[in-house]
C-alpha cells in the first residue's frame, strides 16, 4: 500500500510500506476513505516531537471501512464505515476507567501517527477498536465527519469543558486555525455573551466572525479590545489554540482575575509562566490531551445537522496527492487553508486480506 512516512525532521515521502496486519484480538484493519492534515502533524515535521520515529506513518485522524477484524472485537465488523479516533483507548487501566482515555496507561492515548503507524494511508491498523472507532451511518459524508477524529473534540474538551464557559462569559478565542475555529463554533453551546477572536491573518479572522465570533483582533489590539468589552476587568475565558509563548503569554494577560485559561496549542517551545504576576489573580489554567469521550455526543449533532463542520474545509485532494495537501496546509498565511482532507473515490466492494488486499 501507499502510506505518507515521516524520515526525520523536514523530510517524509508518499511511499510503498506493507500492509497492516492484525496484531492484537482487539485490532481491526480499515481502509482509509477519508484523512486530514492536524498541525500537530506539522509540529512532527518541524522536529517538535521527538517520540515520533523515522519510518512512522503519519496521521491519526480517518474515515474509512473495517476490512478485518480481531476476533475480541464486538463493536464492528468487516463492512462497517467507521470514524477512526485520534485517542486509543485500552478500556481497562485506571484513566479509561475515568473516561481520560487521553493518558490511558494500557496501551492506548495518543499513538497513531506518533508510537505506531498512522492514518495518512490507503489502510491503518487500529488497536483496540471497541473504544477507537466509532459506527458511521452510510449518509455522513466521510469528509466531514473526519473532522470528529480529533479537532472538534479537542476544541470542546481541552478549550471549552476545561475552560468552564458558562452563560454569560466573555470568551477570547487565540488563534483561529481549525481547533480555534472549533472552540468558537462549540463555546456557543453554553451561550457566552460575547467570543472574541484573535489571529494573525485576515482570512482566519473573516471565518471566525462567519462561525459566530462577535468581535475580532490582531494580537497587538487583543489586550485593548478585551480591556474595553470587559471595563478593564479582564476575559472570563480564554483559550490558547497557537502553541507559542507568544500567544499564551497573551492569553494569561487577558484573563481576568479568578477566570480561566486553556491551554490547547501544541508547544515546541518552553513559555514563560509569569507568576510574578499571576499568583495572587485566582486564575486557573487547564493544560490536556483530548480524551475523545466527547465524540458520542459531538457525532449525534453532527449527524442532526447542529455542528458545522464543513465549514471548516477549504481544500480537498486525493490520497496520492499528500505532498500537495501538506504544502497548501503548512503554508496557511499564504493559501487560506483551514481544514484540508484527503480522500479516495468509494469503491463498490469491501474485501478481507486473503494474501493482498483489493
Amino acid at each position: 500500500m501507499k502510506a505518507l512516512v515521516f524520515h526525520g525532521p523536514g523530510q517524509s515521502s508518499w511511499q510503498d510500506v506493507p500492509d497492516p496486519e492484525i496484531r492484537d484480538a482487539t485490532d481491526v484493519i480499515v481502509r482509509v476513505e477519508a484523512v486530514t492534515i492536524c498541525g500537530t502533524d506539522l509540529h512532527i515535521l518541524n522536529g517538535d516531537v521527538p517520540d515520533v520515529r523515522p519510518g512512522t506513518v503519519l496521521g491519526h485522524e480517518a474515515v474509512g471501512r473495517v476490512v478485518e477484524a480481531g476476533s475480541a472485537v464486538r463493536g464492528v465488523r468487516p463492512g462497517d464505515r467507521v470514524l477512526v479516533s485520534c485517542i486509543s483507548a485500552c478500556g481497562r487501566c485506571r484513566f479509561c476507567r475515568e473516561a481520560a482515555y487521553g493518558q490511558c496507561s494500557g496501551g492506548g492515548g495518543w499513538i497513531l501517527g506518533h508510537l505506531i503507524d498512522g492514518t495518512q494511508a490507503e489502510y491503518v491498523r487500529v488497536p483496540f477498536a471497541d473504544l477507537s472507532v466509532y459506527p458511521l451511518p452510510e449518509s455522513l459524508d466521510p469528509g466531514e465527519a473526519v473532522l470528529l477524529a480529533d479537532i472538534f473534540p479537542t476544541a470542546y474538551e481541552v478549550g471549552v469543558l476545561n475552560g468552564r464557559v458558562r452563560p454569560g462569559d466573555t470568551v477570547a478565542v487565540v488563534g483561529c486555525g481549525p481547533v480555534g475555529l472549533a472552540a468558537i463554533t462549540t463555546a456557543q453551546l453554553f451561550s457566552p455573551s460575547r467570543i472574541v477572536a484573535v489571529d494573525l491573518a485576515a482570512i482566519r479572522l473573516d471565518a471566525a466572525k462567519r462561525l459566530g465570533a462577535d468581535a475580532i483582533a490582531t494580537a497587538s489590539e487583543a489586550e485593548q479590545l478585551v480591556a474595553d468589552l470587559t471595563g478593564g476587568l479582564g476575559a472570563d475565558v480564554v483559550i490558547e489554540a497557537v502553541g507559542t509563548p507568544e500567544a499564551f503569554e497573551l492569553c494569561a494577560r487577558m484573563v481576568r482575575p479568578g477566570g480561566h485559561l486553556a491551554n490547547v496549542g501544541v508547544h515546541g517551545r518552553p513559555a514563560a509562566l509569569h507568576l510574578e504576576d499571576l499568583w495572587s489573580r485566582n486564575v486557573t489554567i487547564r493544560t490536556g490531551l483530548v480524551d475523545t469521550s466527547s465524540t458520542p455526543t459531538l457525532l449525534r449533532m453532527l449527524i442532526d445537522r447542529r455542528l458545522p463542520a464543513s465549514s471548516l474545509v477549504t481544500h480537498t485532494f486525493e490520497l496520492g496527492q499528500m505532498a500537495e495537501a501538506y504544502d497548501i496546509f503548512g503554508r496557511a498565511a499564504d493559501t487560506g487553508a483551514l481544514k484540508v482532507v484527503l480522500g479516495e473515490p468509494p469503491h463498490d466492494t469491501v474485501s478481507v486480506r486473503t494474501g493482498g488486499r483489493a
